[in-house]
Order: structure tokens, then C-alpha cells, then sequence
């Protein structure tokens, strides 16, 4: 398995290209905000194909280079309907407050070929099985994707901005749901392994294990008990 991740923009939001190896076909994850000299970086550096881009969810900083990277390579872009009119209209996904400094200065808009994404899918792409998890809370239309184990590598959770080493993404852009929040942890998170490897859509990689143990979001879902506001982190 190759996963060559790498933070993008000026919110350095993770964009991830997994392939089962080097010299192979890829699917992208996330292509954000400056993300595509990264992508044809690491697309060079590990001869990979990228024959799909996958979207988290559907704010800009996870989706500003979707048309440049699709474009470039004439693959797909999967995303949740739910979330599918953020790439055309960002300012009404982010609020006119945070929206209308962006539009100056990012294009915005569909790839030619958008694919949905439901929940409990299973994504044959690459050569990988994705599962998908709709796991709504930071946006309605947020999913996740998972990989199972396979040889020694444990099973992986690219989270994108549902779980975040030491904390879960925010809940207060239009769309956001605290109480969403919580179900889709509690629904998606809680049942895996505590070996599973945490990719998410901005800062460090974890485990879920280490998650359970220190999260104060994850232990109060556990224990059957509400949670603070979500610190602003991302979009």
C-alpha cells in the first residue's frame, strides 16, 4: 500500500493520493486550496495514474483544485449529494462573512464528470475497496472512507474533517450540526478497531485507539454524554 499525503493552502488541508503501490493506479483524496502542483508532484514521484478524485466533503479548502486535477488527468469526482452544490457555490456553503473574501480569489465550479457517493458504498478504484460512512456533523453531505486490513497493514480512516487528532471538526458553518456531530462519532468512529490508522483532513495521523483513550469529544460520546463546541480547525 502507498499513501503519499501532504498538507495544501493556506489551511493546510491534507490531500492524500493511495494506490496499492508505486507504479500503479491512484485515487485522490481531497485536492484543496493549492493542491495541485502537490498532486502532480507526487503523482511524478511514485508513477502513479490517478484514475478517480474523492471528496471528504465539500468545502474549499477539500475542493478548490478538483477542476484543475480532473481536468488534467480526465477522471471522475465523487462526492456526496448532499454537498455537491459547495464546488459552484462556496460562499453559500462557508456564509457570506468567510465566502465573500474567497470569491475574489479562487475559481470555482464542477469537473466535467461528478459521481455520487452514498452511504455504506464500496468504491472499487485503483485496485482499493473505499467503504464510504456518511457521517454528517460538519457538513450534511460529510463521509468518510475507509480501507480494510490487508498483509501487516492495519485497517486505515481517512476521517477528512469529522476526526482530528485530539479533536473533531467544527460545527458552526451553515450545515453544521452538533448533535449530528456526535451521532455520526459515535456511528462511524466508536466501532473500529482500536488499530486503526486516522488520516484526516488536517494535522497529524493517529489511531483510533489513542483517539478513545485522550479525545475529550470521543470519550464523552462514549460515555453517553454531550460535548462542547468544536474548536475551529479547517473550514
Amino acid at each position: 500500500m502507498l499513501i503519499a499525503g501532504f498538507p495544501a493552502g493556506a489551511w493546510g488541508t491534507n490531500c492524500y493520493l493511495v494506490a496499492p503501490a508505486a507504479g500503479e493506479e491512484c485515487v485522490i483524496i481531497d485536492p484543496g486550496h493549492e493542491a495541485a502542483p502537490g498532486v502532480e508532484e507526487a503523482l511524478k514521484k511514485h508513477r502513479l495514474k490517478p484514475v478517480a478524485v474523492v471528496l471528504t466533503h465539500g468545502h474549499i479548502d477539500h475542493v478548490a483544485s478538483v477542476v484543475p486535477v480532473c481536468g488534467a488527468h480526465d477522471v471522475p469526482a465523487w462526492i456526496h449529494p448532499e454537498d455537491r452544490y459547495m464546488m459552484s457555490d462556496p460562499e453559500k456553503a462557508l456564509g457570506r462573512s468567510v465566502g465573500a473574501q474567497l470569491m475574489g480569489e479562487l475559481t470555482v465550479g464542477e469537473p466535467d464528470d461528478v459521481r455520487t457517493l452514498a452511504d455504506g458504498a464500496q468504491l472499487e478504484l485503483a485496485g482499493l475497496e473505499l467503504t464510504v460512512a456518511h457521517a454528517p456533523g460538519h457538513t450534511k453531505g460529510s463521509v468518510t472512507f475507509g480501507l480494510p486490513e490487508a498483509a501487516d497493514i492495519p485497517p486505515i480512516l481517512f476521517s477528512g474533517d469529522l476526526l482530528f487528532a485530539g479533536s473533531i471538526g467544527r460545527t458552526d458553518l451553515p450545515g453544521g450540526d452538533m448533535a449530528e456531530m456526535l451521532d455520526s462519532l459515535a456511528r462511524v468512529c466508536l466501532p473500529l478497531d482500536d488499530s486503526t490508522v486516522v488520516l484526516s483532513g488536517h494535522g497529524p495521523q493517529t489511531t483510533i485507539g489513542q483517539e478513545r483513550a485522550t479525545n475529550p469529544y470521543l470519550r464523552q460520546v462514549a460515555a453517553g454524554q454531550g460535548a462542547s463546541p468544536a474548536p475551529r480547525r479547517g473550514m
